[in-house]
């Protein structure tokens, strides 16, 4: 495994770990509160949950590109 196949391992791990802090900060009560009031989640949830989202794009793409049949 080259250094760009573990790199886009690493910052994909990273990416789901943001999206578990998003999926723990959303069923938070004071969010809770926020999205009943307002229809939205916080801005901190919402931040780590697209952080999240495009890390594990970008580390897939890392990971998987470039491969050679």
């Amino acid at each position: 495994m080259g250094n760009k196949q573990l790199l886009g391992l690493v910052v994909a791990v990273v990416g789901a770990v943001l999206l578990g802090f998003a999926y723990h900060a959303a069923n938070a009560p004071l969010d809770q509160l926020s999205n009943a009031l307002t229809g939205r989640f916080t801005n901190q949830t919402m931040l780590y949950g697209i952080v999240g989202v495009a890390a594990i794009v970008g580390g897939m793409v890392l990971l998987l590109g470039n491969r050679r049949a």
